[in-house]
């Protein structure tokens, strides 16, 4: 049976500059982070106007027009640089509003102090009325200009769903029935997939808003095929990671899982993340690597139409929500 999948022609993908048609961004990079500050990433922060908006304008001369800003509320993101620096560049930014898993915060974070409540006020007003300018305990006037967020973020540990991780499954499914907003989900090297699914399910989530964060870290495209059979979509963005896997590995899998069924849900990212991987930050091989090196091997290997698939009308399918 075919998924119930939203009719792009008549819904908006919504940008930190504004909503607008999916047929305006011809090439989507689907996770990327521009401002990150994480415990877990001691010296790695992202936290530069100047370098990020740089590393931006290099994504775009490789060819992407448009990405995720995947970091959510309490690391660091800064809303009001994220203007600017889509203004600058031409890119289209979609901004991210949610909670990243347990690790990510120290025990003292005072997001950890916000109520059930209060978590799911934040993530409502931050698409729909507008983001903060900066993170802050406590919630700031929002931009002016309608500057919104225009996805959902949860995040779960490795085959672990803590209390903390649970609550922010459960406001994401909240804050989604108030705005349709498209979810995705952190899995820890792709664990506990089915199981997010479920939950969200649970929670009012279709598996058709969701897109599964990392799950090319498992790369098993029997997996993969099954679980796009639920309608979820399948987020491959291990990319440059040749300590763990070559790069071939993400797109043999994504070519398999697509013979098998998956092709309509295929996602592609860089999740660089890293100051230590940024260029402009001293580091490489920064964002330009997915436009230069990681959707060429996908047109060399899987085709020129599965290409097109996974950068452009699939994550316009995906995002055209509003």
């Amino acid at each position: 049976m075919p998924h119930a999948e939203p009719e792009t022609r008549s819904r908006l993908v919504r940008t930190v500059t504004g909503d607008v048609a999916p047929e305006a961004l011809a090439k989507i990079d689907y996770h990327e982070h521009l401002f990150q500050i994480s415990p877990l990433l001691p010296g790695d922060e992202l936290d530069d106007e100047r370098a990020s908006s740089e590393e931006a304008a290099s994504l775009v001369q490789s060819g992407f027009d448009a990405m995720i800003d995947a970091t959510p509320i309490g690391l660091g993101r800064s809303p009001a640089a994220t203007v600017r620096i889509s203004a600058a560049t031409g890119l289209a930014v979609i901004a991210t509003t949610g909670v990243h898993h347990d690790g990510h915060y120290a025990p003292n974070h005072w997001l950890r102090e916000w109520s059930a409540a209060q978590l799911v006020d934040a993530l409502v007003t931050d698409v729909t009325e507008g983001l903060p300018p900066e993170d802050a305990p406590s919630r700031q006037p929002p931009l002016p200009g309608g500057r919104r967020a225009g996805v959902l973020k949860a995040g779960i540990g490795y085959w672990s769903i803590s209390r903390f991780e649970r609550r922010t499954l459960n406001a994401i499914g909240q804050a989604h029935a108030e705005t349709g907003a498209p979810v995705m989900v952190h899995l820890e090297h792709g664990s506990a997939a089915f199981e997010v699914i479920d939950i969200l399910i649970a929670g009012g989530v279709e598996p058709e808003a969701t897109v599964l964060a990392h799950v090319d870290r498992n790369p098993d495209p029997y997996l993969h095929a099954d679980l796009a059979a639920t309608g979820a979509y399948l987020g491959y963005d291990g990319f440059a990671r040749s300590k763990s896997w070559p790069d071939s590995v993400i797109v043999e899998c994504a070519v398999r899982a697509a013979s098998m069924g998956a092709a309509r849900r295929i996602l592609i990212g860089g999740d660089v993340a890293r100051r230590s991987r940024y260029p402009a930050y001293g580091g490489m091989p920064g964002l330009a690597y997915l436009g230069r090196r990681g959707l060429p091997l996908i047109e060399r290997i899987g085709g020129a139409d599965l290409a097109h698939l996974v950068a452009t009308e699939n994550p316009r399918r995906f995002l055209a929500r509003f």
